[in-house]
């Protein structure tokens, strides 16, 4: 029955940890040799579910980019961390260029075969096809939550993909690896997916790898739900 895969980025497809640390060591190592950024990530990215958990109100929607900007001052201040402005921007831009997991391209290759291929995603749609371009990853179409104004969970993020998918949805999986994601998914109707990713916060004791029997399909990465799949 499923005729097309939705896909979470951050996380699911990309490797935000990762991308994020480096690019902080980068431009802000110099002023605090010997830094947690691996810690600074995760409190930066706990910050962005922070307020993106409070839906915007019906005249104020803000970018997911100008949260990551604003989340950013205070993160530095608390650590004493004095990085200029232009510097700043540029470590908030590191959001939009995040770099897939070894597996994403190839098994997005494989699925494509034979699934259409789109991103259901918090991100902006600016940084997704921004991220997706640079990853050279094949989607078929790219939805976000901005087109619709609200943040995922919210039903209607799964709901805008359906509609403009022309299908219903039963005929579509959601593939992530946040489970709040995916069960919200499963309420509306849709197939689900969960990929284990155990390094998504650079240690695995910080995340949730289970897999559960909830869920359509549990996989280690985009190969294992290909080949499950029959792709």
């Amino acid at each position: 029955m499923v005729k097309a895969l939705l896909f979470d980025v951050q996380g699911t497809a990309t490797d935000f940890h990762s991308t994020i640390r480096i690019a902080a060591e980068s431009i802000a190592g110099p002023l605090a040799p010997g830094h947690d950024w691996s810690g600074f990530v995760n409190r930066w990215r706990a910050a962005y579910f922070a307020q993106t958990s409070q839906q915007p109100a019906e005249n104020g929607w803000v970018s997911v980019a100008s949260v990551y900007r604003a989340t950013l001052d205070p993160l530095l201040a608390a650590d004493g961390i004095d990085l200029g402005t232009p510097e700043r921007d540029e470590l908030a831009r590191a959001w939009a260029r995040l770099r897939p997991w070894p597996d994403t391209v190839a098994g997005l290759t494989r699925l494509r075969e034979r699934f259409t291929l789109a991103t259901l995603s918090n991100a902006d749609v600016s940084a997704v096809i921004e991220i997706s371009r640079r990853a050279e990853l094949p989607w078929h179409a790219i939805f976000a939550a901005e087109m619709v104004g609200v943040f995922k969970p919210d039903p209607r993020t799964y709901g805008l993909a359906a509609r403009y998918l022309g299908l219903a949805p039963s005929e579509i999986m959601m593939v992530a690896s946040h489970k709040y994601d995916i069960r919200a998914a499963k309420e509306l109707g849709f197939g689900t997916a969960f990929i284990a990713r155990p390094l998504e916060y650079g240690d695995p004791a910080l995340g949730d790898a289970e897999f559960s029997d909830e869920f359509d399909i549990n996989a280690v990465d985009f190969l294992d739900l290909a080949a499950q799949l029959g792709c």
